[in-house]
């Protein structure tokens, strides 16, 4: 495993590697001073075949995307099961922890496809800080939230479609929309209390019924969502 500080790391090199990640792109192309602030919150892992990138019961509340390689996804702490899921190079994960404050559900491994993998991570913590719009600006928050809210329920109507008379079909339509004016702190409080609540409900499905996989399509056993930021 090797860790490198964005600092010590050519500008042309880390918005190439960004560029295929909607958040980012978003944020530069709003307001390039906030992507900068983002960064002071990064750093990027690259990590060797075979080794842990995540462990399942970790606490940390980290948001990471996987730049290039490929990951394995397995249930437990030990790797003697075969993988229920792989992430690929745009997807983000650790997004549902972050979100409930839960300790990671599943190990994450370097996987032997690729060489090396290289992970981005971000320490958003502050990103929970609804009050203050400094470092991180309101509009930074808002598309982080809208992106993040817009994801969740993507997935949850894909379990909806999947299991229609389960007793958790409707319950994410029943978390309302904000209804108020756009690009004020309102509708930031409002679209961080639906990402948490329709975090929360994603995790029960994934308990009860595994997760889904990029497709869409259910892994059977798996307690991650490998969330699809793209």
């Amino acid at each position: 495993m090797e860790i490198k500080r964005i600092e010590t790391m050519g500008r042309q090199t880390i918005d190439q590697l960004l560029s295929a990640i909607p958040f980012f792109k978003a944020v530069k192309q709003a307001d390039a001073s906030q992507f900068d602030v983002l960064l002071q919150y990064s750093r990027i892992i690259t990590y060797l075949s075979g080794e842990v990138v995540l462990q399942r019961g970790d606490g940390d509340q980290c948001l990471y995307f996987l730049l290039k390689g490929r990951l394995a996804v397995f249930p437990g702490e030990g790797l003697r099961t075969e993988p229920v899921n792989y992430i690929t190079p745009g997807e983000v994960f650790g997004d549902l922890a972050r979100l409930t404050h839960r300790p990671r559900s599943a190990t994450i491994v370097a996987d032997n496809a690729a060489r090396t993998s290289m992970v981005f991570c971000a320490d958003f913590s502050e990103l929970d800080n609804l009050q203050s719009t400094y470092p991180i600006s309101l509009q930074t928050k808002l598309l982080y939230y809208r992106n993040t809210v817009h994801n969740l329920r993507w997935k949850l109507e894909v379990y909806r479609s999947q299991h229609p008379t389960d007793a958790l079909a409707n319950r994410h339509r029943a978390i309302k929309l904000f209804m108020g004016p756009k690009d004020t702190p309102e509708e930031l409080q409002s679209l961080h209390h639906q990402a948490r609540e329709l975090a929360s409900l994603l995790v029960a499905w994934n308990d009860r019924f595994g997760s889904l996989g990029a497709d869409g399509q259910n892994s059977e056993d798996s307690e991650l969502m490998s969330a699809i930021d793209r």
